[in-house]
């Protein structure tokens, strides 16, 4: 199986684009897990434990993409703009994610991060692309952002005396979300443009994990304070944010940015089961049916496209593309 350069008219097979929904589905699913790892380190803070899940996960991403970021050079100096949006996005990222989840909880926490960035991602589309967002995709994101909010009304009705933190912890996950759409269409975008998976992930994801170590240095030290919070810190690193982005990486030179964020929606229902599940948190009956919404949300842009090209596709628009062909 090769991986060949994106060229202007061709798409996907179904095959294709099935296995990138399996691949985005599966980083999901390890990155439901963060929140209740974090919470078997408690006296880690959020930004240290963002930084070192995501930044030392980026670096690990540069390290083993050297000789394809090596090979493209050239073309990353080129769109060196897209390259430094991303790392912004990878660096704000897993600070407002972490710290999201701790003031609104796990469940939540999660919820409104990722259920916030297909709006963002197809938003970034519309604009920059001037991809026209379908109808199903349109569907997609309000059922998962409907969830989202029944979600985050059901914890008010749990803990009335968290409003605060809650209203809070929605706001960071807001911004969350949109740097994490943010990161993933500069990925999407760049390996449009003829630059490998393992190039432009390690370029962004290693530009942003550069800028987090800083953070590591002035927070992290409650990570080297007992071998527990040490461990959960490594799986971070490795499992969720490495071999996670690797499968993420995958799925996006098979679907588009929009319908990668709008899949790892299937995140926060897998956070909000670990969350009730192992850490004890309430969820009332309506959570549920917030939960359920989500899962509908992922049926439905599964079913066909998030975006739909313009009658009239500029040269620039057809070359990002992605193409995957089997040798």
């Amino acid at each position: 199986m090769t991986q060949h350069s994106p060229t202007a008219g061709q798409s996907l097979s179904p095959q294709g684009t099935l296995l990138g929904i399996f691949a985005v589905l599966g980083a999901a699913a390890l990155w439901g897990t963060t929140g209740t790892a974090a919470t078997f380190a408690p006296e880690v803070g959020p930004l240290a434990m963002g930084a070192a899940a995501l930044g030392i996960g980026g670096l690990l991403q540069a390290l083993i993409a050297l000789p394809a970021l090596y090979r493209a050079r050239v073309a990353l100096r080129a769109n060196i703009g897209t390259v430094i949006a991303g790392a912004i996005g990878v660096f704000i990222y897993p600070l407002a994610f972490y710290s999201s989840m701790q003031l609104a909880g796990v469940a939540v926490g999660t919820v409104v991060s990722l259920g916030s960035a297909p709006i963002a991602s197809g938003i970034l589309e519309r604009i920059i692309e001037k991809q026209k967002l379908s109808r199903r995709w349109m569907l997609a994101a309000a059922l998962g952002i409907g969830g989202s909010a029944i979600l985050c009304l059901a914890k008010m009705q749990n803990a009335p005396a968290e409003v605060w933190p809650t209203i809070a912890g929605i706001i960071v996950g807001l911004v969350a979300g949109t740097t994490y759409a943010l990161y993933s269409w500069s990925a999407h975008n760049l390996i449009g443009r003829t630059i490998g998976r393992a190039a432009a992930m390690g370029a962004i994801f290693g530009l942003g994990g550069l800028a987090l170590m800083p953070v590591l240095i002035i927070t992290g030290a409650p990570l080297i304070a007992s071998t527990q919070s040490f461990t959960v810190g490594a799986y971070m690193a490795l499992v969720p944010m490495f071999v996670g982005y690797l499968l993420f990486g995958y799925g996006l030179t098979r679907v588009s940015a929009s319908t990668a964020t709008t899949l790892t929606l299937a995140e926060p229902a897998i956070a909000a089961i670990l969350a009730v599940v192992i850490v004890g948190e309430r969820l009332a009956p309506i959570g549920w049916v917030g939960m359920a919404t989500i899962c509908a949300s992922l049926l439905v842009l599964s079913l066909g496209p998030a975006t739909r090209s313009s009658h009239k596709k500029n040269k620039l628009t057809a070359a990002r593309e992605p193409v995957y062909k089997e040798t």
